[in-house]
């Protein structure tokens, strides 16, 4: 066990309202901007698969062009390290500035990449570069954005931070209306041919407004105040010496999280392979869960700052543990439009309640000199092991147990987990 390491309580002095929501508006618009443009790539999976991997066989084109998607996810540890190391070190604003810079190369990349018919092996070789920008950039976001909002707010910490989660939920909402509109307004053969691209453009434009209003509002009073005395040269080696069980509780926190957001991102494929249903519906349902991620957020992370993280995070796992198995039940036997939208709903109102709390409870964990490294590891490392592999997790368990009740399974299991790690945090840091 290792010796606690005291929480460090925020008594910089606050900044006018005007800077508090400016480093919201700062933060924000870059994280959407980042899971906008990872959301696009797997909806134009099929036509990207076509364009850049194209083989003899359609489905081992998608699969390499998946691949490339899933290949991103090992640059985003390094990410957190390198991105999280440089917030601790320089500071949050201008990891928050190098972030949404790289982001931005990677969307002009897939912007102006030409198709494999045109430059061959190097379109392929180019959509990975850009994916692997775009997984660096994403794995440094987390951490340095929540401990910018947490910061220039100290007395609203839930509220601010819930908007991590709360602009996620943006992002693929305006990807999934960006679909929309081009079905709409464009013919099949536009879309493959060059109307996929407008979405990304459309992101490259919001990068550099993105990029001005985090150039233009304040460090973290917290941070600066923290180089006078906190700081420390070596971040690293205080995290995993002194903070290691910091790190595994954080990780752990992240599980329920990342469980249920995982969960929504997969309906499509598991209303169409499980259940029968057309692909629409899928995509209908995690609209929804969506929708319910981006409104509610806010409203618990700003109910938490009254009643505190924790209480609000256990009342979800434990949601998680009573209705998941009767959920999945009822959409199994009534598999409908009219049952898996409320079931989304649902696991999305749980998402949103558990998320709104969560990044300012893992920013209470680690004091200001690792806070952004201490978050970002904790964070990519839950997200890797729970969300990422979330879909393999469920199919192995479906092949296993032969039922399609087995997402229910995974999710409990992901509750338990954050369960636990609740409980020792309020333990070791009397936070509630």
């Amino acid at each position: 066990m290792t010796e606690p390491v005291e929480v460090v309580r925020t008594t910089a002095p606050s900044r006018d309202a005007s800077q508090m929501y400016k480093a919201v508006i700062a933060s924000s618009i870059g994280n959407a901007l980042e899971f906008y443009d990872l959301t696009l790539y797997l909806y134009f999976a099929v036509t990207i698969s076509k364009l850049f991997f194209p083989t003899s066989n359609p489905t081992t084109s998608l699969l390499l062009a998946l691949g490339s998607f899933g290949i991103s996810y090992l640059m985003r540890p390094l990410g957190a390290i390198v991105l999280g190391l440089y917030a601790d070190r320089v500071g949050r604003k201008p990891a928050l500035m190098l972030s949404i810079l790289l982001m931005m190369v990677g969307t002009f990349m897939m912007v102006v990449m030409p198709s494999y018919e045109s430059i061959g092996i190097f379109a392929s070789i180019g959509v990975l570069a850009a994916r692997l920008i775009q997984g660096f950039s994403v794995g440094g976001e987390f951490g340095a954005s929540t401990a910018f909002m947490v910061e220039h707010g100290p007395a609203r910490k839930g509220f601010f931070a819930s908007f991590q989660f709360a602009s996620q939920g943006l992002a693929s909402v305006m990807a999934a209306l960006s679909g929309v509109i081009l079905s709409a307004t464009l013919s099949a053969d536009q879309i493959a041919s060059w109307g996929w691209r407008l979405p990304f453009a459309f992101g490259l434009l919001i990068g550099p407004v993105g990029l001005y209003i985090r150039r233009n509002i304040a460090e973290t009073p917290e941070f600066e105040d923290s180089t006078e005395g906190e700081a420390t040269n070596s971040p690293m080696r205080d995290l995993f010496v002194q903070q290691w069980l910091n790190i595994l509780l954080a990780t752990g926190l992240v599980a329920t999280s990342t469980a249920l957001n995982y969960m929504i991102s997969y309906t499509p494929t598991y209303a169409v392979n499980q259940l029968g249903l057309p692909s629409w519906i899928g995509f209908v349902a995690s609209f929804v869960g969506a929708v319910m991620l981006m409104t509610v957020a806010p409203l618990v992370g700003h109910w938490s700052d009254s009643i505190g993280r924790t209480p609000i995070m256990r009342a979800v796992v434990i949601a998680v543990f009573v209705l998941m198995f009767p959920a999945f039940a009822l959409l199994i036997s009534y598999p409908a439009l009219l049952v898996i939208v409320p079931v989304l709903a649902l696991i999305g109102g749980l998402k949103a309640s558990y998320s709104a709390a969560l990044p300012a409870l893992m920013a209470e964990i680690f004091p200001t000199r690792t806070r952004s490294t201490g978050m970002n590891i904790s964070y990519n490392v839950g997200v890797t092991l729970f969300g990422g592999f979330a879909p393999f997790w469920i199919e192995s368990l479906i092949a296993i147990t032969h039922t399609a009740l087995a997402p229910s399974f995974f999710l409990m299991f992901a509750a338990s987990v954050s369960l636990v790690c609740i409980v020792l945090v309020r333990r070791k840091f009397g936070l509630r």
